[in-house]
């Protein structure tokens, strides 16, 4: 009965040991976008400042068509990934010295924001919503 107690203490000291690896892990990529860049501003100040100087371009279809982009996300982590996405459209957006968020950002900035990993994903998003990719296929690569 010892040795039966012991080995379930054992596997239970790995599994948290794990656990905490895997936590820790994703707190250090949280931390690493926080600590400030040459230029004194961290990814997530970029982010956050490409969002609010973008925020008046933004139209109700243009809300709906990112949310729509977002839902192949789980939703545990749609918000950071709807952040991310939006701050890459204003930022393309802004540069473009739009006037309003257009379709065109819209793709663009998707694209770009994914990493590559999940580009695979993004094509049958892209694909279930007919959109033509052709124009796209230089910012896949």
């Amino acid at each position: 009965m010892q040795d039966l107690f012991m080995w379930f203490i054992l596997f239970w000291g790995v599994v948290l040991i794990g656990l905490f690896g895997i936590g820790g892990f994703f707190m250090f990529r949280k931390f690493l976008k926080v600590f400030p860049k040459e230029d004194g501003k961290s990814t997530l100040d970029w982010e956050e400042h490409y969002v609010n100087e973008s925020l008046h371009l933004w139209n109700t279809e243009a809300k709906g068509m990112l949310n729509e982009l977002v839902t192949p996300v789980p939703e545990l982590f749609r918000d950071v990934a709807k952040q991310k996405i939006a701050s890459k459209i204003g930022q393309i957006a802004l540069e473009d010295r739009a006037k309003t968020i257009e379709f065109d950002h819209i793709i663009k900035g998707y694209i770009l924001a994914t990493p590559k990993r999940d580009h695979n994903f993004l094509r049958k998003k892209l694909n279930e919503m007919e959109v033509d990719m052709q124009p796209y296929e230089h910012l896949f690569g």
